[in-house]
């Protein structure tokens, strides 16, 4: 099924991707001259293999990347540290890759000290260091959406210190990679100032809503790139036509308010989290078997 559906996928016009790392100039990103414009879905998470890498094989990966590619999507963000083989097909692609080192899953650790326990400390700098460098690497996200009633039980400036600290964490091993954490409205008081670019998980179905909660978040980015780092709708409680139209618009007010990227959540119907598969909700670009939805010519268009 999955190779069948990549040939039916029409080849975008797609450069292919520079070899300069990312950049930050101003309120954008840029790979040596050239801007850099982020046209990304998120990628997972899935049932973990027998290594703990929560990823499909590589054959499901190396056909989804290669369907991106061709639906004019240049980044993919994923939400765990993958493997190295992961970024090596990325390349192949032509793709990018936010990394993510899911401090979320660990907060409760940080309750005294705003620091990590020794042995957590380590896998992330482990972590950080088999990615160091790679040509496909976007950016690292510190984590995502750590909740706000966790935020509020260890207080503000407790959680501002670990992330600081995680950031020099991975500076010290990739000094030239960009660093983000991805926040939401919830915790949006969060002072970040330390961070490379601005990410924010924005779900609204309202264009003026969008349109207005974005010259916040410009508030809050300063001279920084923002970057929309998830925005969607399920099509199973609306409908894949409603979908497709939401999406559609949620991009180009996206791009048309100055973001310097957007990820559409997510790239496929297949979805595993807290040991099992979640089959209520349907956010995917494909569906689970990779046959598209009207969604996906819509974004492309986008």
């Amino acid at each position: 099924m999955l190779v069948q559906t990549v040939s039916s996928y029409t080849a975008a016009s797609l450069a292919p991707a520079e070899a300069a790392r990312a950049m930050v100039r101003g309120k954008f990103l840029y790979a040596g001259a050239q801007k850099l414009w982020v046209h990304g879905v998120t990628y997972g998470t899935f049932r973990p293999d027998p290594n703990g890498d929560e990823y499909p094989s590589r054959s499901v990966v190396d056909a989804d990347f290669a369907c991106m590619a061709a639906s004019s999507v240049n980044t993919v963000r994923v939400y765990t540290m993958p493997p190295r083989w992961l970024l090596d097909c990325a390349e192949r692609h032509a793709l990018r890759v936010m990394v993510s080192l899911a401090v979320e899953r660990y907060v409760g650790f940080i309750a005294d000290g705003g620091q990590w326990p020794a042995k957590v400390d380590r896998d992330f700098s482990d972590a950080v260091s088999r990615c160091a460098g790679h040509p496909a690497l976007l950016c690292y996200a510190i984590g995502n959406e750590i909740p706000a009633s966790m935020v509020r039980w260890l207080g503000r400036k407790q959680v501002e210190r670990c992330l600081r600290r995680t950031y020099e964490m991975i500076k010290s091993h990739d000094p030239d990679g960009l660093v983000t954490y991805v926040n939401y409205p919830s915790t949006e008081y969060l002072h970040l100032p330390f961070l490379d670019l601005v990410c924010f998980n924005v779900y609204l179905e309202r264009r003026e809503a969008l349109e207005a909660y974005l010259a916040r978040l410009h508030n809050i980015a300063g001279d920084r790139p923002l970057m929309m780092s998830e925005v969607g709708l399920d099509s199973m409680r609306h409908s894949e036509d409603k979908q497709a139209r939401t999406l559609d618009w949620q991009l180009r007010t996206a791009f048309n308010g100055g973001c310097a990227g957007a990820f559409v959540y997510s790239w496929t119907d297949e979805w595993y989290r807290g040991g099992e598969e979640v089959r209520d909700w349907t956010f995917g670009l494909v569906r689970r078997d990779r046959s598209p939805k009207p969604a996906l010519w819509r974004v492309r268009s986008a």
